[in-house]
């Protein structure tokens, strides 16, 4: 049966969050990383249009950076660029690839496509993660070999739209694991129907191999727990809030100018981040390239941007808590996940390997 948004997909899955977590152990540290699908040619604008959107944040962003809050490492925040494959213009990446340098942010992988091939995937990502590293000196060795994070465009992570449209690569799960991703930041992805049965985890995919959508279900990270599935998920908060409303409104962890941070909201994150041990991880999502939600993030001339009032607001709200603050990239993210579940060793196999693999093959 339907609900709104979805809510047969999430809801149970949310209800068992929030009994499970009357028996977690309180949070002592939270790790904060903010995922932006960042597409600079979206809406189909003009490249000069695509240009001003980039500077802008080259402009705006190390002074909000800067500004902020340090962490309990004396870090300042760290935003992570996931940005397109099918977008790829150097001159609009290289600015991206200069915050990086400057410790400020970091550079992962996106996608968007339809009708994929096993093997034309296979091509797109080596492509673009090679041009990502030997042009722009991006993406993160792990254990000595060359890793990335991913994010799915149009939600549809593993073919997973009931009409198979805005992927069409089922078994897109054990590829991006054997093409060296270390987690998929995708989730949460209400109202869609891709959106999947696991929520506020920190998870492994475990779905049938050979069948869409194989993040459905899965085995929750857990201390000294090491590699349990396909693929590790990190996912943003999912919950409802309800401050000034008759009827309650969906949080999934999305900034946006029509879902701008609050004080409440940053209350509401901490209540459904997912934990590990005693961690929390909150993963924040947007899509901060267009002009709106850059008004919103950034600011404008005569309002202050939602990113600077909300590192604020968690960092009074973590010390509320007594929680030690930990601003992070995606990759700093996983690391600190790695820390707590033992050695996960994500890493490319061979090429010749990955074209001759059965559909759905499990392991290495």
């Amino acid at each position: 049966m339907k609900l709104p948004r979805h809510a047969e997909l999430w809801f149970p899955g949310y209800l068992s969050s929030r009994i499970r977590r009357l028996g977690q152990r309180a949070p002592r540290r939270l790790w904060v990383a903010i995922t932006d699908h960042y597409e600079p040619l979206c809406q189909k604008v003009p490249m000069e249009t695509a240009l001003r959107r980039v500077a802008r944040w080259q402009e705006i962003w190390p002074r909000i950076a800067e500004t902020a809050p340090r962490d309990a490492a004396g870090r300042t925040p760290c935003y992570s660029f996931f940005y397109p494959q099918e977008e790829y213009r150097p001159e609009l990446l290289e600015p991206l690839a200069e915050m990086t340098r400057q410790g400020i942010g970091d550079v992962e992988v996106h996608i968007h496509h339809d009708r994929e091939t096993r093997e034309g995937f296979i091509q797109k990502m080596r492509d673009f993660c090679n041009t990502l590293r030997n042009d722009h000196g991006l993406l993160h060795d792990h254990r000595g070999r060359m890793v990335f994070a991913f994010i799915h465009g149009n939600w549809a992570l593993d073919n997973s739209k009931p009409d198979g449209t805005d992927c069409g690569l089922t078994g897109e799960i054990e590829l991006l694991r054997d093409l060296g991703c270390y987690a998929d930041f995708t989730m949460p992805s209400i109202p869609s129907p891709t959106q999947g049965r696991v929520v506020n985890q920190v998870y492994w995919c475990t779905g049938t191999p050979g069948r869409p959508k194989a993040f459905n279900y899965g085995v929750e990270a857990t201390v000294g727990g090491g590699s349990q599935g396909d693929l590790l998920m990190i996912t943003g908060p999912v919950g409802l809030r309800y401050e000034g409303r008759l009827m309650p409104r969906v949080e999934m962890g999305e900034i946006a100018h029509n879902d701008v941070p609050t004080e409440y909201r940053v209350r509401r994150w901490l209540d459904f981040a997912p934990q590990v041990g005693d961690e929390m991880f909150l993963k924040l999502h947007t899509h901060g390239a267009r002009e709106d939600n850059a008004d919103a993030l950034l600011g404008t001339p005569i309002r202050a941007g939602g990113l600077e009032q909300m590192f604020r607001w968690l960092h009074e709200e973590t010390q509320r808590r007594g929680i030690e603050l930990r601003w992070a990239s995606a990759y700093d993210m996983f690391c600190a996940v790695e820390a707590l579940t033992g050695p996960l060793n994500p890493g490319p196999r061979p090429i010749e390997e990955l074209t001759t693999a059965t559909v759905g093959e499990r392991g290495r």
